[in-house]
């Protein structure tokens, strides 16, 4: 399984958003992206993520970084996600999880006993230039903000890591 890290240029994608608009990670070159994937719309521990960065969102563009979060869901699923929980920030349809196997995060999980394949829920802080500044695999829900921000207290400026 693909591993990305800090340095690594950050896989490009085109994905439908919760709108139904097509949104590209090119389209936020000259400006910082987190990029989280989580499991599933609607469940609690994905809740508890998406609000904790909605909750930081003012921090966030402050420091001009733009939120985009994945998950298989369809987008009318997502528009519901959005809407429950006053998120604000894109959301993005990965229903063939093509982009969350480039980046590494679609793989084997277990529950109750159960072996499956699903998206294991990971952050990546990207670049300006499109590169990876941090990435986190396996990121606790409420530690997807914490770590982008403690990430970009050592990030150099112009690009530098």
């Amino acid at each position: 399984m693909v591993r990305l890290k800090a340095g690594d240029t950050a896989p490009g994608f085109s994905l439908t958003d919760q709108n139904g608009n097509t949104v590209s990670l090119s389209g936020f070159r000259g400006g910082k992206a987190l990029v989280y994937f989580y499991p599933k719309a609607n469940t609690s521990g994905c809740a508890k993520q998406a609000c904790s960065i909605r909750d930081a969102e003012e921090d966030l563009h402050g420091i001009d970084i733009e939120v985009l979060g994945l998950s298989p869901d369809p987008p009318e699923k997502l528009k519901k996600f959005d809407e429950k929980h006053g998120l604000g920030f894109t959301l993005l349809s990965d229903a063939e999880h093509a982009t969350a196997e480039l980046y590494g995060v679609w793989g084997e999980k277990k529950m109750y006993g159960k072996t499956y394949m699903g998206i294991v829920r990971s952050s990546f802080l990207i670049d300006e230039a499109g590169k990876v500044i941090d990435a986190w695999y396996k990121v606790r829900p409420l530690d997807t903000v914490p770590k982008a921000m403690k990430a970009l207290e050592s990030y150099g400026p112009a690009g530098a890591s």
